[in-house]
């Protein structure tokens, strides 16, 4: 099933076009932490021909624990990843949480990504429309596919028509996540294009006690199934050594294995029926 595009840059996602790549580390660690992976990934991306989305978080807001670590902060994350921006030339997609930072995150960011716990919140989805930027927005875990047409409407009543929809697991039982690949066809029903987040559907949510916890080996094959089941986008956080990132280690993509992951990426979407 075909959806509308949505241009990012000089990057349209949906439609007849390549699946694109949202991709970098869960969290802004450090600047120059932040560069290096962003200009790492993109000559990855580029060798493929893969269009390429650079995701970072300036702050995770929802951590399991108080003590977790949340980012450098808006101000001195807005301004690695304009860096970045401005430096790479590519796209720019992160999380904002609250209202008062819609404003300064749009000046500088391309995607604005609602997280998935705060997917019903009508006023931060609503002022995140109103900038005319496009809106990613990630289905609660706690929500049906056909749910996501509340969502749909909440960000065109806002005035844009400019959305993503991410799918990123559901919840199955306690601190479990499962993927039913039914909801990407179903959501691309409401014409708008759909990603897959391939690094929170394999997530343990407060698995670890005071953290979060997730099996990473399943991040690849749940990628490609994504992409057969007509997926516009994947999003798949990567790090260098993932064993030691200072958020979401378990379930993100070793660097390392994004160029053969993105191999085989491509060798399927060009035999998949989209």
């Amino acid at each position: 099933m075909k959806t509308r595009d949505v241009k990012v840059g000089s990057i349209k996602i949906g439609g007849d076009n390549p699946v694109v790549l949202i991709a970098g580390p869960c969290v802004i660690e450090s600047e120059a932490s932040a560069l290096r992976h962003a200009k790492r990934i993109k000559n990855i991306a580029k060798k493929f021909k893969v269009p390429f989305i650079y995701k970072s978080s300036f702050d995770k807001a929802n951590r399991t624990s108080v003590h977790s670590y949340r980012g450098p902060g808006i101000d001195k994350g807005l301004k690695i990843l304009g860096r970045i921006k401005k430096e790479l030339k590519i796209p720019i997609l992160s999380d904002v949480h609250c209202r008062q930072d819609v404003k300064k995150a749009s000046g500088v960011i391309d995607i604005i990504q609602i997280p998935a716990f705060l997917s019903r919140q009508t006023d931060l989805i609503i002022d995140a429309a109103r900038t005319g930027m496009t809106i990613n927005i990630k289905k609660g875990q706690f929500l049906a596919p056909w749910d996501v047409g509340n969502i749909i409407e909440k960000v065109e009543a806002g005035g844009s028509k400019k959305i993503l929809i991410t799918e990123r697991g559901t919840s199955f039982g306690y601190n479990t996540l499962i993927s039913d690949f039914r909801s990407i066809p179903i959501m691309k029903r409401f014409g708008y294009p759909v990603v897959f987040d391939a690094t929170h559907s394999i997530q343990a949510p407060g698995g670890m006690g005071n953290r979060s916890g997730g099996d990473r080996e399943f991040v690849e094959p749940l990628a490609m199934a994504s992409v057969v089941c007509g997926a516009d986008a994947v999003f798949i956080e990567v790090h260098e050594d993932p064993d030691n990132a200072l958020s979401d280690g378990p379930n993100m993509l070793s660097l390392k294995s994004l160029e053969s992951f993105l191999k085989k990426l491509k060798r399927l979407e060009e035999i998949a029926v989209r």
